[in-house]
């Protein structure tokens, strides 16, 4: 079973996933963030592993939430995570050469789960190169019984999952509607709109709302 991350790390660091002494990993919020994110997927898979951008760049990152993970100020790794009604998909996971030999490739799937847990979620859903299953079984991943492997992008992929303990600062109805207002994954820090209630409520005057006017050929 996954540990509990916050046995391990801190995640109330001025807004930041993940913090050790090595590494720095966040959610990806900014254009400057996404930039280094499809910068060091394209270094990863486009230029190393020959996969076409279309493959890469698939249609999903505007819908997904991004973890990048810093060595030294130095954007070095990063994985992506889709939401689904009853699980979480974590994917695109890629590391820089250099930093290859390090824990970062651990960091940012703990972080990944993490984030899951805190939302709420009970299962990771993922897809295991041949010859990875090992990594993603390290947290708990199991492949799911009777499915046969398959085949995109030149390479065999094994489904698998990972069970998750709830977490207990999950994010539920029970919090201050405040807090589920803050960015993603920044529920640990005030935030900009919590600011502006230090100005009054506006007044909407009757006159501000007014039915639709029904068409002339309306029945």
């Amino acid at each position: 079973m996954v540990e509990s991350q916050n046995e391990r790390y801190s995640t109330r660091d001025a807004g930041h996933t993940l913090r050790n002494s090595r590494y720095d990993v966040r959610v990806a919020r900014t254009m400057d963030d996404l930039l280094m994110v499809y910068s060091i997927r394209s270094a990863v898979y486009i230029a190393e592993q020959d996969c076409p951008f279309s493959e890469e760049f698939d249609g999903n990152d505007h819908c997904a939430t991004h973890f990048i993970a810093f060595a030294a100020d130095e954007p070095a790794g990063c994985l992506r995570a889709r939401f689904f009604a009853d699980f979480v998909k974590l994917e695109r996971l890629a590391v820089r050469k250099p930093f290859r030999r390090s824990t970062l490739a651990f960091e940012l799937v703990r972080c990944g789960i993490n984030h899951a847990r805190r939302k709420g979620f009970r299962r990771i859903y993922g897809h295991a190169r041949q010859g990875l299953e090992s990594f993603w079984a390290r947290f708990g991943a199991k492949a799911i019984p009777g499915r046969e492997e398959f085949l995109f992008s030149d390479h065999l992929y094994t489904e698998m999952t990972i069970d998750l303990e709830p977490a207990d600062d999950e994010i539920t109805l029970s919090e201050d509607p405040m807090k589920i207002l803050r960015p993603e994954g920044d529920w640990d820090r005030e935030g900009v709109l919590e600011f502006s209630r230090t100005r009054a409520a506006r007044s909407v005057s009757s006159n501000s709302v007014r039915a639709t006017p029904k068409p002339k050929n309306a029945a």
